[in-house]
């Protein structure tokens, strides 16, 4: 404690002389006692919410914006936190008897986690939109798909030889926290609590497993799915970086979802990378042609974007899938997105967990219908109507169909394959995923089916929907795929035919 009023001392002779904090902009008393300590033992995040527009605006100015400019979605806002910005308090205090990690902090009770539902005080509508995403259910539907599960740990596993076979034993939580579910979000739990010797003395804080984590689909401690910082990274919670393509790529690179490599060799990615410099990533609504020039990936798939009479082209929406007539992330094949975000719940004719089955049949019942699909088409190809004429845009997702129909044949070739050698014993179907037939066939859908998808719906980077893990390996795969089945046959041929 006495090194705690040493700092603290220190702090009131340096900035004595400083004007009141709580003068302008309105800060709270609770949080004027956070930023005391924190802007000399964090000052890197209190000068990164000093930057963010929580903390010069108070939600009773932000809720008088016209309607296309606003950028909270509540009706009414808590008497308590009108007039005051949003700060340390606002969040870590707010619906404490919710969260799990919730602990006594300098006398003040606090939780560390800060929660989707903690956002949706002020950003209700974005937040129940969220919860529809298929996003927000990333860690539940990999972890609880079984068949998800078998691949993942072919690829995260232990590993051992034994009897002349590789042999994978489950992944440990620090490995599947550090990997997969590094985006797909861990599962938070509180672990008990611990005493710290900390510069401000001994403090006791939670224990939280599987933190730290900002994954789409984490788990958190009061229960909700999700984290807003994923995109708006705490605690400047900017829309210029959830708007800017390098905040997708942190999930998005590749090789599986290659979008970010893809659009940085598009057309579009190129006029991004000359001339963003120039964009205003701020205006809230954004006008295409005025504030940018090139679509994002906010632009196509999440922003309130207008024309340059103020005409709404899409509304904001923060389900992602709004906009998408197909999934073009294959598993295997690609299929009309799920109707649940939670993809649990899907089972194809044979009884997986998957949305087609190895045929390329789609699962009845489980996906949207033509007429959805028509409708997220119209709403996607309305944006690009804005820099471009009809034709162009009918020749464009005419290319992406064939894409799909081509990409998915190619596969339902590679599926006729390993069903063979299944059924010849050249390979066990117990496990898809572990032996090195197999991830021949995984290969050719998991990355190269889905590199040939994502550059033809991103309009761009040919060379990447080519020999970048594009036609080529597809091609080469199969191949691949072809020599090993009859290698396999001639073995056969010749152990059958020796006396």
């Amino acid at each position: 404690m006495k090194r705690y009023l040493i700092v603290l001392t220190v702090y009131a002779s340096v900035f004595a002389v400083q004007p009141a904090l709580a003068a302008e902009p309105p800060v709270s008393e609770a949080t004027e006692g956070c930023l005391d300590c924190h802007a000399i033992f964090h000052p890197g995040i209190v000068e990164d919410w000093r930057k963010s527009r929580h903390a010069v605006r108070t939600p009773a100015e932000a809720v008088k914006e016209e309607e296309l400019s606003r950028r909270v979605s509540a009706e009414e806002i808590p008497e308590d936190l009108q007039h005051v910005v949003v700060g340390c308090a606002e969040c870590h205090t707010l619906r404490n008897d919710a969260h799990a990690d919730k602990f006594d902090h300098n006398e003040v009770e606090i939780h560390v986690v800060v929660s989707p539902d903690d956002c949706a005080t002020c950003h209700p509508k974005e937040r129940g939109q969220f919860s529809q995403n298929i996003m927000a259910h990333a860690r539940k539907n990999l972890a609880e798909n079984p068949v998800y599960q078998k691949l993942q740990r072919t690829i995260l596993g232990k590993t051992g030889f034994e009897n002349g076979r590789v042999r994978f034993d489950p992944e440990d939580p620090l490995t599947r926290a550090d990997a997969c579910f590094y985006c797909h979000g861990t599962k938070l739990e509180v672990d008990g609590f611990e005493t710290r010797d900390t510069d401000a003395g001994e403090l006791e804080f939670p224990k939280i497993k599987g933190w730290p984590n900002q994954g789409v689909g984490r788990v958190n401690l009061d229960g909700s799915l999700g984290s807003c910082a994923a995109c708006h990274t705490r605690h400047r919670f900017s829309i210029e970086m959830a708007r800017k393509p390098h905040t997708c790529k942190e999930c998005h690179v590749g090789p599986d979802v290659p979008a970010f490599k893809v659009y940085s060799a598009s057309k579009h990615g190129n006029i991004y990378t000359s001339m963003n410099g120039k964009w205003n990533f701020d205006a809230v609504p954004w006008t295409i042609g005025k504030d940018i020039g090139a679509p994002t990936c906010a632009t196509c798939h999440i922003s309130l974007v207008v024309n340059t009479d103020g005409e709404v082209i899409n509304e904001r929406t923060h389900r992602m899938n709004d906009r998408l007539s197909m999934r073009i992330f294959g598993i295997i094949y690609a299929h009309p997105h799920p109707i649940d975000p939670d993809t649990t719940k899907i089972r194809n004719k044979d009884g997986l967990p998957l949305p087609t089955d190895f045929d390329g049949g789609l699962a009845d019942g489980y996906l949207i219908g033509k007429e959805e699909q028509e409708e997220r088409r119209r709403t996607m190809q309305a944006t690009c109507l804005a820099c471009h004429a009809s034709s162009w845009v009918n020749g464009y997702f005419s290319r992406l169909d064939h894409s799909i129909q081509a990409a998915n044949q190619n596969i339902r070739t590679a599926t006729d394959m390993i069903k063979q050698a299944w059924d010849k014993g050249y390979a066990k179907a117990d496990n898809p995923f572990d032996e090195s037939m197999e991830r021949l066939w995984t290969d050719a859908w998991l990355l190269y089916a889905n590199n040939i998808r994502f550059v033809s719906a991103m309009a761009g980077g040919g060379d990447y929907g080519v020999f970048e893990d594009g036609r080529y390996h597809l091609t080469k795969a199969l191949l691949d795929l072809q020599d090993r089945l009859s290698t396999r046959e001639m073995l056969e041929k010749q152990t059958a035919a020796k006396p």
